[in-house]
């Protein structure tokens, strides 16, 4: 009798074992995921194959643009984020396709293509030597402003390869803490590009 309550203790136990480590164990998507990088705004974030720096971030109602050679007003019913940042290949030729808003609940926003192919916009490609300014648009809430990370791959789904993650932790905010929202940004605003 307490040999088969020992030997049905030591089975539950075991069942009790692989329970946990079946729960504990990182999933798949998790062990071949990105690899973070991570930084701050205005400090350069080297990634395997480009580096970047998150120059400036501004909040607007409204982004102005030409569309087929007439003037046009993009609206949104939340916030746009423009993201300038310097960007630069390490080692050999390759582009940088995806960039994401993830704000301070989780809550990820994708680079918008609402703006279409303009100067500038993703996708950017990189040569060695030849650094180039790059903007990235979102829209996103204004309650996903404070504590959000910008992060950029040079793949649609990184795997097994770096990423970066900048905190975006330098922006023009009111006293309070609360960003300042300007009423429209110009898109056609010049930057200094080199390597377009």
């Amino acid at each position: 009798m307490k040999r088969r309550l020992g030997n049905i203790l030591v089975v539950c136990l075991a069942i009790a074992a692989l329970y946990g480590m079946q729960r504990s164990k990182p999933h798949y998507k998790q062990l071949t995921g990105p690899i973070p990088v991570h930084g701050k705004m205005h400090e350069t974030v080297h990634t395997r194959q480009f580096d970047v720096t998150v120059d400036d971030v501004v909040f607007a109602r409204e982004l102005a643009l030409d569309r087929f050679g007439a003037p046009k007003v993009l609206t949104t019913s939340g916030l746009w984020v423009v993201v300038t940042a310097q960007l630069a290949a390490t080692s050999a030729s390759n582009a940088v396709a995806q960039a994401s808003w993830i704000g301070p609940t989780g809550l990820q926003y994708d680079n918008s293509d609402r703006a279409g192919y303009m100067p500038g916009l993703p996708p950017h490609s990189l040569d060695p030597g030849l650094p180039k300014t790059a903007r990235f648009i979102f829209e996103t809430l204004p309650d996903q402003v404070n504590g959000a990370t910008f992060v950029v791959s040079n793949q649609l789904f990184p795997r097994l390869d770096s990423q970066a993650q900048i905190a975006i932790d330098d922006f023009r905010r009111f006293n309070d803490g609360q960003p300042l929202i300007v009423d429209s940004f110009d898109l056609r605003k010049s930057m200094t590009m080199s390597g377009n």
